[in-house]
């Protein structure tokens, strides 16, 4: 696999992650809710890349259930959680003010084996669309998933709403929607799959799980977006004036539109869908 554009050891992740805990964490844990997700469950976040919410898991199971979170890369985690994200495989330890310990583990999900489940809760955001080879660790996934338990993949669709500025009424928004473009360019090229979103419902059904179900988020306006647009230009500016995407004038010319409120961005839809493995008989 090319060496994955957003990696979680960038000086502007943290900052990324955060923003996006703060637009999607709300609309997940709204889904997950109404799944059921309470004490005792055992879940399995996949590519957590920062702790949110993995900390939230654990406070709804309890200490009667279990939380794993993996990553390619557990620095996130590591730097806001204490943990020595240099080691292979951890356990995060308890802490004063900590009742309840996730644990933390490095693991490629397309290609290392899972983890021994079964697991009441599978869970993945905003990862299978970076992994070229999303078929074997979509099926990794649902092998470990106990008899009722939930799978659920939410993904983004830029295909569905490519543009960074929905209204392009000047030179700001026509830059950002260009850079927007570029962006696009950069993920296909380390094979991303800019239409993975729509798919999920279908490949669900085809993994052979059941009650599969399917919505999505479209935030158009919120208060995270401009960080989000500013950290992800910040680690990808780089490869943008790499590939002529983009010039470095043009990308300090948008920052500067981004911190004095000129461009209000958007992102794309999130589609979230959900599917649990046939109870046993």
């Amino acid at each position: 696999m090319t060496e994955y554009l957003l990696p979680n050891r960038a000086a502007a992740a943290g900052v990324r992650l955060a923003a996006l805990a703060e637009l999607f964490d709300p609309w997940t844990l709204r889904r997950l809710d109404a799944l059921g997700l309470a004490a005792g469950w055992r879940c399995w976040e996949v590519g957590a890349g920062g702790p949110s919410l993995v900390r939230a898991f654990a406070a709804r199971v309890g200490a009667s259930g279990r939380v794993l979170a993996t990553d390619l890369d557990l620095a996130q985690i590591g730097e806001l959680d204490g943990v020595d994200h240099n080691s292979a495989e951890l356990r995060a330890a308890a802490r004063p003010g900590k009742a309840v310990p996730f644990e933390a583990r490095v693991h490629d999900i397309a290609r290392d084996p899972p983890p021994a489940g079964p697991f009441d809760l599978v869970h993945a955001r905003l990862v299978l669309v970076h992994v070229p080879d999303r078929e074997r660790a979509l099926a990794a996934m649902a092998s470990v998933l106990a008899p009722g338990g939930w799978l659920v993949i939410e993904d983004a669709d830029p295909q569905l709403q490519p543009l960074a500025c929905l209204e392009a009424r000047g030179e700001a928004e026509e830059l950002a929607n260009r850079l927007r473009l570029g962006f696009r360019a950069l993920l296909t090229a380390r094979g991303a799959d800019l239409a993975f979103g729509r798919s999920l419902p279908r490949r669900l059904r085809e993994a052979g799980l059941v009650e599969v179900g399917a919505d999505a988020y479209f935030p158009v306006a919120h208060p995270a977006l401009p960080a989000l647009e500013r950290a992800t230009i910040a680690m990808t500016g780089a490869q943008l004036v790499a590939a002529g995407h983009a010039s470095e004038a043009d990308l300090a010319r948008h920052v500067a539109n981004l911190e004095a409120g000129h461009v209000a961005p958007t992102t794309s839809p999130m589609i979230t869908a959900w599917a649990r493995r046939p109870a046993a008989t």
